[in-house]
């Protein structure tokens, strides 16, 4: 296989054309990978302050009631973007959702508790706790046993 990378200055997001003489379940299953890698950073705000983030720094993303909010590390941050946007705009291999209020960094999770009851108490950073809500365990129950879920995984 060939690869050319060309750069252009000014481009906001990377633009991947393949090329082939023939159309096959291999190219469908690239193109629909490529697809779905999430290279940008997450736009977020704290009171006038306006920054990108990069993916890999987020714990987590919540609904708090006023909004989504983004935590890295011990700082909040606003974010304009709805979790469904999140969802489709987050790398799947990192980010899955544990309730339909929150999206967590499984890169970030240092420590999984799971109960009798059948309830999962996920740790993050070793401090945050974050719970996997009854509708989301299933899923849940399999990311942690094949370590990423698969991109074609939805609720």
């Amino acid at each position: 296989m060939e690869v050319e990378l060309k750069l252009e200055p000014g481009r906001q997001e990377p633009k991947v054309i393949i090329l082939a003489g023939e159309e096959s379940g291999d190219l469908r299953r690239l193109a629909e990978s490529l697809a779905n890698l999430a290279l940008g950073p997450v736009p977020v705000s704290r009171g006038e302050e306006k920054l990108l983030l990069p993916q890999g720094e987020f714990l987590r993303f919540y609904a708090d009631g006023k909004g989504v909010s983004a935590q890295v590390g011990e700082e909040t941050y606003a974010v304009r973007l709805r979790l469904y946007e999140l969802e489709e705009k987050l790398d799947q291999t990192r980010f899955v959702r544990i309730s339909n209020s929150e999206i967590i960094n499984l890169d970030r999770v240092t420590a999984v508790d799971l109960s009798l009851s059948g309830t999962i108490c996920m740790t993050l950073n070793g401090t945050v706790k974050s719970y996997v809500s009854r509708r989301y365990v299933k899923r849940i129950k399999e990311v942690l046993h094949t370590g990423r879920r698969s991109k074609h995984e939805k609720a």
